[in-house]
């Protein structure tokens, strides 16, 4: 199994109002354990930030929930994180930070930034805190609750820009530089 390529004819998500309200609204204070050991403090953050948040990163040796594919916006974690592994230097010349989020315990996170060698902080929210402070969309997969594939581009701790549905999520980096050169 190749979890860097989407396979053809993956369901497409389909576009709602779950996510409207982010418009402008403030990180709440929450803390997160990141993927480099040390908590990070959402409200603290200054400056331009993009977080993505997806439902899970897979591992070669372990099988994805049955069905997984035939969820839609389920599949494409990893080309995600490797695109914006991809462009993270073009992301640096717009100052911004990055950081991808899931539920994933802190050791899975760990794991899949280093097999990936993704060079920003990925964030464990096991508890759905986040979920909790923001609304956010999720869906059930084998008794987990997991994320709906978001991004959010954030100034100064202000939601200015939200991606949802966000789909493919191999392209997902590139539209996050074309906002950022209209409008950073």
């Amino acid at each position: 199994m190749d979890l860097s390529k989407l396979p053809e004819n993956l369901p497409l998500p389909i576009g709602d109002s779950a996510v409207a309200h982010l418009d402008l609204k403030r990180l709440p204070n929450l803390s997160l354990l990141a993927t480099n050991n040390e908590t990070v403090c959402l409200s603290d953050i200054s400056g331009l930030v993009v977080f993505y948040v997806y439902p899970m990163t897979g591992r070669p040796d372990t099988l994805l929930p049955a069905d997984w594919d035939e969820i839609p916006g389920a599949r494409g974690c990893t080309p995600q994180s490797c695109s914006f592994r991809d462009h993270y230097s073009q992301l640096q010349k717009y100052n911004a930070s990055m950081y991808g989020v899931s539920v994933q315990p802190f050791k899975y996170q760990r794991e899949a930034k280093q097999r990936l060698h993704l060079p920003f902080e990925l964030l464990s929210d096991v508890n759905l805190e986040l979920k909790q402070a923001l609304q956010l969309p999720t869906f059930e997969a084998e008794g987990m609750e997991l994320y709906k594939r978001i991004t959010l581009i954030v100034c100064d701790g202000v939601i200015v820009k939200v991606f949802y549905p966000v789909f493919p999520p191999s392209n997902n980096a590139d539209e996050v530089l074309k906002w950022l050169q209209s409008n950073a």
